[in-house]
């Protein structure tokens, strides 16, 4: 092509450690279940790792970059026969039935009789609820006590040791408490719940950065890089995306 960029229909530029920039004929659908992969396009970089897939409508430019030891899925889509609802390259979130069947497929040769299917379970609209982050509970007194806190206060800002000095307990009690109760740090669960308040936020039309404020984050940027790094794309998509789904 004039611009540089190469126009591919098999998969015979892929390395170890991805591919250069190309754009295919079909809709293609990239997944990660193990490990990493970073696609650039046009729309920003998409950082992939289970369970975010990407949507890559036909004719969009991309390249790739994969960790090491990750484990890459592509399903691809004639544009004739499928209609995506996507304009732009798409992250979404794969529930455990649909990553089960995405790894089933790998073990075909060939496309299956199912690729309707398929294709329907990839590009159901997602609202806020379902693209929520995982939040385990925790179960000891003060723990929960500081949990169901954030979770109705996310823009809370105290520390851990604030935390356990109001209740009267050790920090490193409280901070073992969250990590073995729900399997995450404490800095992290609270993340988490600014996270999945902020989806709402921006589902109703609010500004990035008034969003961030809201839900507890010091800087937007740093709100900013969260989101990419928990959902695969930016809060300005995000938002996009929800306008979009309005709209249709």
């Amino acid at each position: 092509m004039a611009d540089g960029t190469r126009r591919v229909t098999d998969e015979g530029a892929i390395t170890a450690t991805g591919h250069s920039t190309h754009v295919h004929d079909f809709h293609q659908f990239l997944y990660a279940p193990l490990g990493r992969i970073t696609v650039t396009t046009p729309h920003g970089d998409h950082e992939l790792t289970a369970p975010l897939g990407l949507w890559l409508p036909a004719g969009t430019p991309h390249s790739a970059r994969f960790d090491p030891e990750s484990l890459v899925v592509a399903e691809a889509f004639d544009p004739a026969a499928h209609l995506l609802p996507h304009t732009r390259t798409t992250a979404i979130r794969i529930d455990d039935e649909t990553r089960r069947h995405l790894l089933a497929r790998t073990r075909r040769a060939g496309t299956g009789a199912d690729d309707a299917a398929m294709f329907a379970a990839l590009t159901c609209v997602q609202t806020p609820r379902e693209v929520r982050l995982p939040l385990p509970r925790p179960t000891s007194e003060a723990a929960l006590a500081v949990a169901g806190t954030l979770l109705r206060r996310p823009d809370d800002q105290r520390t851990a040791t604030e935390w356990a000095e109001s209740l009267y307990v050790s920090s490193t009690s409280l901070r073992r408490a969250f990590r073995s109760e729900t399997g995450l740090p404490f800095s992290e669960w609270r993340t988490r719940v600014r996270l999945n308040h902020s989806l709402e936020l921006l589902s109703q039309g609010h500004q990035v950065g008034t969003v961030a404020a809201k839900v507890g984050f010091t800087s937007t940027n740093g709100y900013i890089l969260a989101f990419r790094r928990h959902f695969g794309r930016t809060p300005g998509a995000w938002s996009k995306e929800c306008a979009g789904r309005s709209a249709g």
